[in-house]
């Protein structure tokens, strides 16, 4: 397992991979010879923009204040439009973003662009609102939003009011007939996110999906909810629990990056972990990321950037002066 390093000019503020080479923010890339590319385009990324992402599936990429209220939808780094959320408590957690396409092949921005606690679906192309119509929403703070693989199901990592994090999984196929159903429980029980306080989660795959919780909460006596401290596989459609473990020497942090039956995890600095058991892999102490234990909070710590490379051999780490590779096992 290896490391090398990237010398940047300035720290990539988002990381993706765009075949073998790394792209960040709107023009910088960096080929296998570390050498970066800047090349012209429309948009210019700058302040107030602290943080980026990029749909996997699709052209479309955002730039947003991970702590504000403003956005802008990217497509192959050319404008398309503004993007807001509501300012309610928006400087105290991270702004709810998903982009990728959903079961019909649409590419879809989903986001809270009028209330803290209101999912909408859009039409990335068109800005079309695919979710109009009547809502009862929840008093939850969406947050860190994802969708599956195939675009079926909506993970928000948010929280409540204590505060305390949490988990809901949405039917977005279901959402685009009656709306209402992003408004309610949805597809995970609350019983089975109500003892550990969830703060982070990732698919592994159209129907499994991962969660951590951290240090806040307890345990769970009757066995079906994940408790404090603890890495969970949760199955959509068998709506239960496939593991359930401890998770050893550190809590896991905000992010998780998927690679088959094994998460990355940026705390302090990046761990590979075995969803199956909770077990340690691997760890790169020499490579430092922010550590950040919940999505919102009143100090602003960044989310660590990372990027994990399509086929899971290689994870890259922005870092102040420089990008880590990691060669993963």
């Amino acid at each position: 397992m290896t490391v090398e390093s990237i010398a940047v000019a300035a720290a990539p503020e988002a990381l993706a991979w765009q075949g073998d080479e790394l792209v960040s923010g709107c023009g910088r890339r960096w080929s296998r010879d570390g050498v970066e590319r800047k090349r012209k385009v429309a948009f210019e990324w700058s302040f107030p923009f602290d943080a980026g992402i990029t749909s996997v599936s699709g052209p479309y990429s955002a730039v947003f204040q991970e702590r504000g209220t403003e956005g802008v939808l990217l497509e192959r780094e050319q404008f398309v439009r503004e993007l807001i959320r509501s300012d309610y408590q928006a400087e105290n957690y991270d702004y709810p973003l998903a982009l990728g396409a959903l079961g019909d092949g649409r590419e879809a921005v989903v986001h809270c662009p009028d209330e803290y606690n209101v999912l909408e679906i859009e039409d990335a192309a068109s800005g079309e609102r695919l979710t109009a119509g009547g809502r009862e929403p929840r008093d939850v703070f969406h947050s860190r939003l994802s969708l599956s693989p195939d675009g079926r199901y909506l993970l928000s990592v948010g929280w409540v009011w204590h505060p305390f994090g949490t988990a809901m999984v949405y039917d977005t196929a279901l959402a685009l007939t009656d709306p209402g159903t992003l408004d309610g429980e949805g597809l995970l029980p609350a019983a089975a996110v109500m003892k550990g306080e969830v703060t982070a989660g990732c698919w592994l795959d159209a129907d499994r999906l991962v969660l951590a919780t951290g240090a806040e909460g307890g345990s769970d006596a009757e066995g079906t909810a994940l408790p404090a401290r603890h890495l969970g596989v949760w199955s959509v459609s068998e709506g239960r629990w496939l593991h359930r473990n401890p998770v050893a020497d550190a809590e896991p942090g905000v992010l998780l990056l998927p690679r088959g039956d094994h998460v990355i995890s940026l705390l302090g600095h990046p761990r590979l972990l075995d969803t199956a058991t909770g077990r340690l892999v691997a760890e790169w102490p020499e490579v430092g990321v922010s550590v950040k234990t919940t999505c919102f909070g009143i100090t602003h710590i960044p989310t660590p950037v990372a990027a994990l490379h399509p086929d899971g051999t290689r994870l890259a780490v922005a870092q102040t002066e420089s990008i880590a590779l990691i060669t993963l096992p």
